[in-house]
């Protein structure tokens, strides 16, 4: 019993992805960086981003056949999304250009090379669209192809040759583009974030190689009296709206991870200093006003500076030589310069506080220690009070007599600030 033969379009129909989904992830990626866009409008870079991304959302709007069914309809003109869409996806095509020219030269770079290339760009281009738009003028397609007009038209005189000039024109760019975003994204002294944004826009731009090649297969075989539409009805639609997703992604993931990235950040540092408050409130007694939507990078800038404010008056109480004891006992003990110093740190302003409690108004101070270094390094400091059994041992070994009942550690927060 013969096996029925493969189907290659009914396996890809299976893999369909709807245009409007890369369309809204442009839409998103067009969202997050309009702000800037429209604040730096003079920047030529942001301006190349604005108009690429605004271009390949009006490709995958007037691209999806319902729309190219309307577009007939509204205008009378069988076929006229044709030239429309091609020139849609043309002036993206220049668009990519554009910005890998700005934006590999840098936003310094304005040497007449860089205003060369530029408009050798956009005169290419724009001479790509009006051709196309004169070759329509010329062909004769009466039957209107929402969905495989670029096969249904493949020996059509001058419709034939105003699809081979937009996806020619369409491949030359990304090959291009591509080969530049790659060999950018792999020189040195790059942010991580940018890196990885790079990747993405060079794997985009390189699978729109698939795009161009499925097309341009698919119309070499109808020459041929073969039929290959699927390459073009089938393959190339999926390809295209993954190939908009990587895109978008990598123009989106520098600006939202570093966005993120530093959020965390904040965030981090804000609960780092929980031991630390928590034992500067202890000392001080005194309340701290709760702002109900305080961001997270004021939050961390009130937590910060009540530290400093309560440790400062503390100076007058801290033992210098109690700090050298409990620093040598620290590294004794095999911890490391830097966490023996932050473990001595705390031996010091738990005594301070003990000595504080014991004798409020000390007619001078203990031995005049700089507090220089614990208002600077408070992150550190407040990472030691997570290990109370650690800074007991340093206690131990330094010989530091405190009173019962001095608080060790960490705890969760009284209250959020």
């Amino acid at each position: 019993m013969s096996q029925p033969a493969f189907d290659p379009s009914g396996f890809l129909s299976e893999f369909y992805i709807s245009f409007w989904i890369p369309t809204a992830v442009l839409t998103a990626a067009l969202v997050i960086k309009l702000p800037t866009i429209i604040r730096l409008w003079r920047d030529p870079l942001l301006r190349s981003v604005g108009g690429l991304l605004l271009l390949a959302c009006a490709v995958f709007v007037f691209c999806t056949p319902s729309t190219i069914h309307r577009v007939n309809r509204l205008t009378g003109v069988p076929n006229i999304s044709a030239p429309w869409c091609y020139s849609l996806i043309t002036a993206m095509s220049a668009a990519g250009l554009l910005l890998i020219v700005t934006w590999r030269n840098g936003l310094s770079d304005r040497s007449a090379a860089t205003r060369r290339a530029v408009r050798r760009v956009v005169s290419v281009y724009a001479g790509v669209i009006v051709a196309l738009w004169v070759l329509f003028l010329l062909a004769d397609a009466p039957v209107e192809r929402v969905r495989d007009l670029d096969t249904y038209y493949a020996g059509t005189p001058f419709m034939r040759e105003e699809i081979l000039l937009y996806l020619f024109a369409h491949a030359a760019a990304c090959l291009i583009a591509s080969r530049l975003i790659w060999n950018w994204a792999h020189s040195e002294g790059l942010d991580a974030w940018l890196r990885w944004g790079l990747r993405l826009l060079g794997a985009g731009y390189g699978l729109n190689l698939v795009f161009s090649g499925a097309k341009l297969t698919a119309v070499g075989a109808r020459w041929t009296g073969h039929d290959l539409d699927w390459l073009s009805t089938d393959l190339a639609p999926p390809v295209a709206s993954v190939t908009a997703i990587l895109v978008a992604t990598g123009f989106i993931l520098p600006h939202a991870g570093q966005y993120l990235h530093d959020r965390w950040l904040v965030r981090r540092a804000h609960r780092e200093l929980r031991p630390l408050y928590r034992l500067m409130r202890t000392a001080s007694g005194d309340s701290v006003p709760f702002m109900l939507r305080a961001t997270p990078e004021l939050r961390l800038t009130r937590r910060e500076t009540f530290v400093r404010d309560v440790l400062l008056p503390l100076a007058r109480y801290l033992d210098a030589d109690l700090d050298r004891r409990a620093y040598d006992a620290a590294l004794a003990l095999g911890h490391p310069p830097e966490r023996a110093r932050a473990l001595a740190s705390a031996v010091a302003i738990l005594d301070a506080i003990d000595s504080k409690r014991r004798t409020p108004d000390p007619a001078e101070p203990a031995t005049g220690t700089d507090p220089t270094s614990l208002l600077r390094d408070i992150a550190p400091i407040s990472r030691a009070l997570r290990r109370p059994e650690e800074i007991e041992a340093v206690r131990a070994a330094a010989g530091a007599r405190v009173s019962p009942g001095t608080p060790v550690g960490a705890g969760p927060d009284p209250r959020p600030e």
